[in-house]
């Protein structure tokens, strides 16, 4: 059986090392200078989330110059982008007040964002392939659901107002997930990479619905009742242990938000 999703490859060694390197000397500044985190800090890397997915799209579609193109694989990608954010942020420690390093972790974001996004449209629109309408319905479905399942959360479980925005971004990021793998089965003809994620629609399919809605929506469901349920499972976590409860809720996020960002790209350009 399949674990891994398909793709997955480790870059060469030389850039193994270079990752290694910078990774140790992040981790040694983050254990001398110990930065603060809140939950502004975590909400303010959802630009970089979102770089990573964009520059795995453009290695995808064979769009990145080739010295670049094996940190964009998966998963360097990943690793990449975290080290980026770790000089980033230690630097920010160092150099400015603690109340201004999530506005540097931000602006830096969306710097490395959106010429990485320009690029990834340019490319479409070269081939002639650049189509956002689907995208763009499944961005603008996935806000309704977010801000819907959001308000009955907090009505069921108000403590869960206590993660505040970052756990409006983790339910954002698995409802973005999921929407868009939703449209990317059923309307545009993509397939799923993530072999849990393809067991999940396949159950899907085999139900009687799949003959009006398709298999997908069970996934859209899963990903909506497992991102709320960690939520509210780290409402105590956040509570009592702040720094690490919103470092965790931001990764719980990511998971969600960096594939979200990346269907919408691909399905854009591809």
């Amino acid at each position: 059986m399949q674990i891994l999703p398909e793709g997955f490859a480790l870059p060469p060694l030389p850039y193994l090392l270079v990752l290694l390197v910078v990774g140790v000397a992040v981790a040694v500044g983050v254990r001398t200078r110990r930065p603060a985190v809140t939950g502004d800090h975590v909400v303010a890397l959802a630009p970089w989330m979102a770089v990573g997915s964009v520059l795995h799209v453009l290695h995808v579609v064979d769009a990145l110059p080739s010295i670049l193109d094996p940190l964009a694989g998966t998963p360097s990608v990943y690793i990449t982008v975290a080290l980026l954010v770790g000089v980033v942020w230690l630097a920010a420690d160092a150099l400015t007040d603690a109340e201004t390093v999530p506005v540097v972790l931000a602006v830096t974001g969306l710097l490395a964002l959106v010429p990485s996004l320009v690029a990834a449209l340019l490319v479409g629109q070269g081939r002639g392939s650049l189509a956002v309408t689907w995208p763009a319905i499944a961005l603008v479905v996935a806000v309704v659901l977010t801000g819907v399942t959001w308000v009955v959360l907090r009505q069921v479980r108000p403590e869960v107002a206590l993660t505040g925005s970052v756990g409006v971004l983790a339910l954002f990021g698995h409802t973005l997930d999921g929407v868009s793998t939703a449209v990317g089965l059923e309307v545009l003809g993509f397939s799923e990479r993530t072999p849990l994620s393809r067991l999940i629609i396949e159950l899907g399919q085999a139900l009687p619905t799949a003959q009006y809605v398709g298999g997908a929506w069970l996934f859209v469901l899963v990903k909506l009742l497992v991102a709320a349920g960690v939520v509210t499972l780290l409402v105590d976590y956040v509570r009592e242990e702040p720094a690490e409860g919103y470092l965790l809720l931001g990764l719980v996020a990511a998971v969600g938000f960096g594939p979200g960002v990346h269907n919408l790209v691909l399905f854009s350009i591809a």
